[in-house]
């Protein structure tokens, strides 16, 4: 199974970058353990250049067009989602994983966010809070549980209850 990562936003020289790569490394070396190959990460570029509804639609036609490559489960990051647990998200990673999904995508909006119709794609709607939080800070969220997911599938000491 491939895990994804389909973001607006690039994050070159941005501080979080180091984090996101750290985590990346561990996904991609202890994933394997659980059938999982590795993590993409497709960066769309956001369209500074427009303002408001425009911006919006631009942005989410660029991500609809990368979902059109990708097959699996899909997960919407969104402020309204439901919010899981480390081990809820375990568990939902394990299910994936043994219904044999090839591949296993989360979608991280621009500053504007997503149109209801790709949240109406959505698998799972999944919330880090009802916070607001940057896409580049959600995008090292994501990676560090998604770490944190396989850490406990494989008995990894790194999370502790």
């Amino acid at each position: 199974m491939q895990l994804g990562i389909i973001a607006v936003g690039q994050m070159r020289g941005a501080g979080e970058m180091p984090l996101v790569e750290e985590f990346h490394q561990r996904i991609e070396a202890s994933g394997r353990q659980l059938g999982i190959s590795g993590l993409s990460i497709i960066e769309l570029r956001e369209k500074r250049a427009l303002t408001g509804g425009d911006k919006k639609r631009s942005e989410n036609a660029l991500i609809a067009d990368a979902l059109a490559r990708r097959s699996g489960p899909l997960i919407v990051l969104d402020e309204t989602g439901t919010s899981l647990t480390s081990r809820a998200f375990a568990d939902k990673l394990q299910g994936w994983i043994e219904r044999g999904d090839s591949d296993v995508t989360f979608v991280i909006g621009g500053a504007d966010g997503l149109d209801d119709a790709i949240r109406a794609r959505a698998d799972l709607v999944l919330s880090f809070g009802p916070m607001t939080w940057p896409h580049m800070l959600a995008r090292v969220l994501l990676c560090e549980q998604l770490w944190r997911a396989i850490s406990i599938l494989t008995r990894h000491p790194y999370h502790r209850d």
